[in-house]
């Protein structure tokens, strides 16, 4: 059964870092893209940032430039480094993995990150 937890999320102020990191397991083979989402308080769940297997990247304009997404794909772990926070970003942000051909979508439990005014 594949599973991913996220970890580091937490409470900071405007301007701070965070560093989320997400683990897979329990997929015999390998994953395809991965990345995080997040669900802002009252609105729809929203792209952040994607990796493929080869580290092409894709953000969402609101983070380009702040944020950065890497992977390990030995470990199956794919990180988000967040810079420059804003209250804006503020939201529970969700682990994100396909498998390698794509055609089965997993998805972690969530981790909070609260960025203070």
């Amino acid at each position: 059964q594949v599973q991913l937890v996220e970890s580091g999320g937490g409470l900071v102020q405007a301007g701070g870092s965070l560093s989320l990191s997400c683990a897979a397991t329990g997929n015999p083979f390998n994953f395809g893209t991965m990345g995080w989402y997040r669900q802002p308080p009252g609105n729809q769940r929203e792209l952040v940032a994607t990796i493929t297997r080869g580290s092409s990247t894709a953000f969402a304009d609101s983070v380009k430039g702040r944020f950065t997404v890497s992977r390990d794909n030995v470990k199956n772990t794919v990180y988000l480094q967040m810079n420059s926070l804003r209250p804006e970003d503020t939201g529970v942000y969700y682990c994100y993995a396909t498998s390698y051909r794509g055609t089965t979508d997993y998805w972690g439990k969530g981790t909070l990150v609260t960025v203070s005014s």
